[in-house]
């Protein structure tokens, strides 16, 4: 399987959250406001994002497909990730209009209370993105995809987001009004929170950062690999949804050529069989023996 066929296959786990996102928000939406719940109605909206957040993965995932070009020699996969950081635009504005809303039902002298029937919908929509949660997941450790860890990951807070739903609709029908817009309150504070998520990662991918932690796991494994005497310098950088990577390897000055090069094939092999690195450039020196400074005296 190549990077490219990895992509199709995790263009499922998009669909599936797409489907799901806008059967729960036609229901959330329609129940909300049919069942007098602020909470479950700010819920639906942040179904709503999230619809739009899987079209922009989507559409990312769809341009990444296309192969290198003249102008584009590294492939067009960072479509992916600013595709995201559009997506992160639309979540906020949603998720600000969700805070306004919730903020005025609070102070609203005349609140209303929910039908309970509001919190069952809410449940079995928990439920629901529980199952999709668990299927992107898996598809994404299957694929290596982070683009598809992060929509599972989306999935799970929506099914938390759903269960605070239903605490709110419970709360205001034990006398509490206050609780179900309070949720709401919350709601649109998640949304807000998961669009400055998106856009951070998208910003720092896309400014070429990288995590350290996770460079020098990579700088472990390369030094395990036989023939590899010193790593002198070691670069990473994200793009889309794979990852760049430059190192420069010491190896013993006796090696021929094609010895050297047989040792960044077998870098290139571990990279992608551990890490699911596509691309490795690898730069190869001849290993030097540091001298002692005392020595040099």
């Amino acid at each position: 399987m190549d990077e490219y066929t990895e992509i199709r296959q995790a263009e499922k786990g998009a669909w599936v959250s797409i489907a799901a996102y806008l059967v729960l928000t036609i229901f959330k939406l329609v129940f909300g406001y049919l069942f007098l719940s602020s909470a479950l109605v700010a819920d639906g909206y942040n179904n709503l994002t999230d619809i739009v957040a899987s079209i922009a993965v989507l559409i990312g995932l769809r341009i990444s497909q296309k192969p290198p070009d003249k102008d584009h020699a590294y492939g067009h996969f960072r479509a992916e990730t600013i595709a995201a950081l559009v997506a992160s635009f639309i979540m906020v504005s949603v998720g600000i209009q969700v805070i306004v809303t919730a903020v005025k039902s609070i102070f609203d002298p005349v609140q209303q209370t929910p039908s309970l029937l509001a919190a069952l919908v809410a449940l079995l929509s928990a439920i629901c993105m529980v199952f999709v949660y668990r299927y992107n997941n898996n598809l994404a450790k299957k694929l290596g995809s982070q683009a598809l860890h992060a929509a599972a990951k989306d999935n799970l807070s929506d099914a938390l987001v759903s269960i605070g739903a239903v605490v709110g609709v419970v709360g205001a029908q034990l006398g509490a009004a206050w609780l179900d817009p309070l949720a709401a309150l919350v709601v649109g504070i998640i949304i807000c929170k998961t669009a400055w998520d998106i856009f951070y990662s998208a910003t720092h991918a896309l400014t070429d950062g990288f995590d350290e932690n996770e460079l020098g796991t990579l700088r472990t494994t390369i030094s395990k690999t036989k023939g590899v005497r010193d790593i002198t310098d070691i670069k990473a950088r994200i793009h889309g949804s794979k990852v760049l990577l430059d190192v420069i390897v010491q190896v013993d000055p006796k090696l021929s050529l094609v010895e050297s090069h047989h040792i960044c094939d077998d870098i290139e092999r571990r990279m992608l069989r551990k890490h699911n690195i596509w691309s490795v450039h690898v730069h190869v020196e001849p290993f030097k023996m540091e001298v002692d400074k005392e020595s040099n005296k």
